[in-house]
């Protein structure tokens, strides 16, 4: 039934063909093993008949006539929905890449590229560092390398969060990539990405085998870093103190001044007792402008020799 269909639609196939080679393509991506369904930009009208065909020799490969409603296809993993005329491919294989048409009064291209499944990228500890550099400072460092084997067309990165650190990208060639990276301490923010344009997959550093935690390696700094931060507290404290006396001490000076500058009144207000006593001990005495300074000291004494 199905070479009979196709025979019937062999003409306009005929016709569709001239105008093939000059439609647009769109880019499809799958990855190995899932489905992928190819969409017509326009809904096909009652009375078309639809020929999916593929590959550089035009083979067909599904056939639709909505007139009758009859269709058919080569193998049970391609479906195709009779409202849309859209084909389905089930279960995908590398053998499933390559251009597809659909042809009808309208003409669609798809180039469909099949992916192998991505590895998980393996992050272990870089041997080929060269074994001397494990001496002096960098022995706080981790000297570490993300691999993945039997890949093409993906980029191998190092991520610290959303931020990029480095990368390497490979083509059409099947091969294994590396990428070496040095950190301080272990850290959840790196991370280790292989990816293809449309999908990816994330390893985390993670292994405390490999790396010091961050946590730990803050108490387990090298004794220079330790004195170094000791030194620059102290100098930091003293710094502090110098400018605290250098603003306190101007402070004491000026209202010490301020204090001296201030007159008291102790020696402008009259002691009433003195007054008193005074006034008693002159009391009975009477001083005339005749009086002699000796006559006057003469009755002092005696007025004195009374009391």
């Amino acid at each position: 039934m199905f070479h009979s269909f196709v025979s019937c639609c062999f003409c306009l196939c005929h016709l569709a063909g001239v105008f093939a080679d000059t439609a647009p393509v769109k880019s499809v991506s799958v990855m190995e093993g899932d489905s992928v369904t190819l969409h017509p930009d326009a809904e096909l009208q009652t009375d078309d008949v639809i020929q999916w065909r593929f590959g550089s020799e035009n083979t067909l490969i599904a056939a639709i006539n909505r007139g009758t409603g009859s269709f058919s296809t080569i193998t049970d993993r391609l479906t195709l929905d009779k409202t849309t005329g859209s084909l389905t491919i089930t279960d995908t294989t590398i053998t499933d890449a390559g251009l597809y048409q659909i042809r009808a009064s309208i003409i669609y291209r798809f180039s469909v590229t099949v992916y192998a499944r991505l590895p998980v990228p393996v992050i272990s500890s870089n041997s080929s560092q060269n074994p001397s550099s494990s001496s002096s400072s960098s022995q706080q460092n981790c000297s570490l390398v993300c691999s993945v084997v039997n890949v093409s067309h993906v980029t191998l990165s190092w991520y610290k969060g959303n931020s990029l650190l480095s990368s390497i990208s490979v083509s059409d060639l099947s091969i294994s990539l590396s990428l070496p990276l040095d950190v301080e301490c272990l850290d959840d923010l790196y991370r280790c990405v292989v990816a293809y344009s449309f999908t990816n997959q994330t390893t985390l550093l993670n292994n405390t085998q490999l790396c010091q935690p961050c946590s730990e390696s803050v108490h387990c700094c090298g004794s220079t870093e330790a004195v170094i931060r000791l030194v620059v507290s102290t100098l930091v404290g003293v710094a502090t103190v110098a400018v605290l006396v250098y603003d306190i001490r101007p402070r004491k000076e000026e209202q010490q001044r301020s204090q001296d500058l201030i007159p008291t009144n102790h020696a402008l207000v009259p002691d009433s007792k003195k007054l008193k006593e005074e006034d008693e001990m002159y009391e009975g005495v009477s001083l005339t402008p005749s009086t002699s300074k000796q006559s006057w000291a003469h009755e002092l004494s005696i007025y004195k020799h009374h009391k």
